[in-house]
């Protein structure tokens, strides 16, 4: 290695990588902002407009678009002795790029459109692709994180090719994404009403490799969106036991989505991405003794997750009652950790408690040829309050589990039937074809698990075709339903639910949920 290219945005580890460089004998070679920043550090670098004897005109926008630097970072060894020869250019086997911070300007609100252009590099990402496709010859770097490895390899006389070809497919990537902040930018000022423009960023990177996806037979790994902090499943802090598999996560990110819909101590258990009992209580131990005991048979081996930080009792209690795959909270108390280091196997993560996400967050799903892509259902209720449409309206209690029996129907496979009593579920109907065998199946768990219907509320994710439905559920016990309306056989519904002194809210809202 004998000449380096230094150009950054993100000054982050320049100076020290700069001097193991320079003490490394390699030549540095740097545009005017990189340039100084060596100066200021004591380090001698030749700028980049001595090397091309051409100055940096039109403010700083054309600097490096010359054949002395794409023909050094392009050039291939013996391949181009000849035309390098004749021109003059001396290979630079080492580029550091990192790119002007569109994102993060034109992200501030009082950006103007003229400053977010300006922040468009495009030096930048030319010397990277150039670098990064020539890298059987040059290492491209585009991340202050890989600096160590690069400086580390540069004092032991040069980058090998595995180093090279790893960093450049890095650097295709940083580009890659980079030009789609742009695109989404431009079109979000061209429409910026849409809901969805004409082009979808998915920028993420690789968290981990998981041993398989949801059988053994398929291949999986786990990718994270940039960024994504400590109140999202990719940030959680994992304590203890076996590697996450890809059912561990999908079933704890429904549980961590749903027992965040509460405002009191709360838990939630999951099985199969399916909600099998949740609860509100005074205390995580009695929201935990409710939840279990909706559907005792299923909370085997499933996924529980609390919205307090966990106490040490309630942690015993966990383990001495159930297997658990996945344990999640806020946080743990004093011992609670140690208390769950008893069963080592269980895995125990600690999240913070989720933000509300903007309206324009997405969900996405894959299907063959393309991509399914939707805002997340962050609403819990119409914008106004659920009307009553039966003679009867519900009384205190019961407008309170009707709220409570919503708020789980949201996160139950459709077609969702949620049985609630004294904020906590009785019994859980989810993922069936009808809407009358999700009622019945509601019930089958209720009676198996030794639980009163009798005066319980009834949500239901949509609307209700026939009033079969309301029929069941008053056979059952429930005294009130709620649900979204819209059917064209409502008023059926609705004078079934009058027939059997039954209270009924309609939402105006439903949560399907696939």
């Amino acid at each position: 290695m004998r000449r380096a290219l230094l150009s950054v945005s993100d000054k982050t580890g320049l100076a020290e990588l700069a001097a193991g460089l320079a003490a490394a004998g390699v030549e540095l070679i740097s545009t005017g902002g990189t340039a100084a920043a060596l100066r200021a550090a004591g380090l001698a670098a030749r700028e980049v407009s001595e090397l091309t004897g051409f100055p940096e005109i039109m403010g700083g926008r054309v600097k490096t678009l010359h054949p002395l630097v794409h023909g050094g970072l392009l050039g291939r060894g013996a391949a181009d002795a000849e035309a390098t020869a004749e021109h003059g250019i001396a290979p630079i086997e080492l580029l550091v790029v990192n790119l002007y911070p569109f994102a993060r300007v034109a992200a501030r609100p009082d950006c103007a459109p003229e400053e977010a252009v300006e922040q468009i590099d495009v030096g930048g990402p030319a010397m990277l692709r150039a670098a990064a496709k020539n890298h059987a010859h040059c290492c491209p770097v585009a991340d202050p994180a890989d600096y160590p490895r690069v400086l580390a390899a540069a004092r032991a006389g040069g980058t090998d090719r595995a180093l090279r070809l790893e960093l450049a497919a890095k650097a295709f990537a940083h580009t890659a994404a980079y030009d789609a902040d742009i695109a989404h930018h431009l079109e979000a000022r061209r429409d910026p009403d849409a809901r969805f423009g004409r082009y979808l960023r998915l920028a993420l990177d690789r968290s981990r490799p998981l041993r398989y996806g949801e059988n053994p037979h398929q291949r999986a790994a786990f990718y994270r969106y940039p960024g994504a902090g400590a109140d999202t499943l990719a940030g959680a802090v994992v304590h203890q036991g076996r590697e996450l598999s890809f059912n561990n996560l999908a079933d704890a990110d429904a549980a961590w989505e749903c027992v965040h819909a509460f405002a009191a101590p709360a838990c939630v258990i999951v099985k199969h991405a399916n909600p099998c009992g949740a609860a509100e209580a005074a205390g995580l131990a009695a929201a935990y003794d409710a939840a279990y005991a909706t559907d005792p048979t299923s909370a085997f081996g499933g996924i529980v997750a609390f919205n307090r930080p966990l106490d040490a009792d309630t942690a015993r209690r966990v383990l001495e009652r159930q297997f658990v795959e996945v344990l999640i909270a806020p946080g743990y108390g004093d011992g609670a950790l140690e208390a769950l280091a008893a069963k080592p196997g269980a895995r125990v993560l600690s999240a913070a408690a989720p933000a509300a996400g903007p309206a324009g967050c997405a969900r996405v799903h894959s299907v063959s040829g393309g991509l399914l892509v939707q805002e997340t259902d962050h609403a819990l209720l119409g914008d106004a309050a659920p009307r009553v449409v039966t003679a009867r309206a519900p009384n205190e209690a019961e407008a309170r589990d009707l709220r409570f029996a919503w708020a789980v129907a949201k996160h139950v496979k459709s077609n969702a039937i949620v049985y609630a009593r004294d904020r906590r579920t009785v019994g859980v109907g989810a993922g069936q074809t009808s809407r009358i065998h999700s009622a019945r199946i509601a019930a089958l768990k209720a009676a198996e698990a030794g639980l009163e219907l009798a005066g319980a509320a009834m949500a239901s994710d949509a609307f209700f075709p026939f009033r079969d439905g309301i029929d069941a559920a008053y056979e059952a016990g429930i005294a009130a339903v709620i649900q979204p309306g819209g059917s064209r056989n409502d008023a059926q519904v609705i004078a079934a639910a009058d027939e059997h002194g039954m209270a009924m809210l309609f939402t105006g809202m439903r949560h399907f949920r696939h």
